[in-house]
């Protein structure tokens, strides 16, 4: 088996709940935050997934909750359309080599994701966000709850 893992079904894969754990750079700045809290994929009418994260976000030392939640809507082959929660589209999502990345224009700023799945059970994220006001970078780990 080579560095990533298949994944033939994007939504049948992330379906379920993940321990989540991130850390966020501010490249600029130099500062550091984490959150950690979990993912919840539930399935909605019409075989979307409904995904709303959850959890602890500290940064400089202050911890505050933390959530948000997007909809990742069927798309061809096992792919998937992630939009946010009002519908506005955020990227497509490919992991059928086991790797994708994504461009998400957000105003002045970009932001490019790199998502790879190691097995059944686990996968990353790595965000990268360069713009004027910008110079990040979120790496994500999920964890499958069983």
């Amino acid at each position: 088996m080579g560095e990533f893992w298949p994944v033939p079904d994007v939504l049948a894969y992330l379906a379920g709940r993940w321990g989540v754990t991130r850390s966020v750079r501010d490249l600029a700045g130099g500062e550091q935050g984490e959150f950690s809290g979990t993912t919840d994929f539930r399935t909605e009418e019409g075989g979307s997934l409904l995904h709303h994260e959850s959890g602890t976000f500290v940064w400089q030392g202050t911890a505050r909750p933390a959530e948000r939640t997007l909809r990742f809507l069927p798309g061809p082959g096992g792919t998937a359309d992630v939009r946010f929660a009002d519908g506005r589209p955020f990227h497509d999502l490919d992991l059928t080599s086991g790797r994708h990345v994504a461009d998400h224009p957000c105003s002045a700023d970009l932001y490019r994701g790199e998502f790879t799945v190691r097995d059944a059970d686990h996968w990353r994220t790595v965000w990268r966000v360069r713009g004027p006001a910008k110079d990040l970078v979120l790496r994500t780990d999920y964890a499958r709850e069983v």
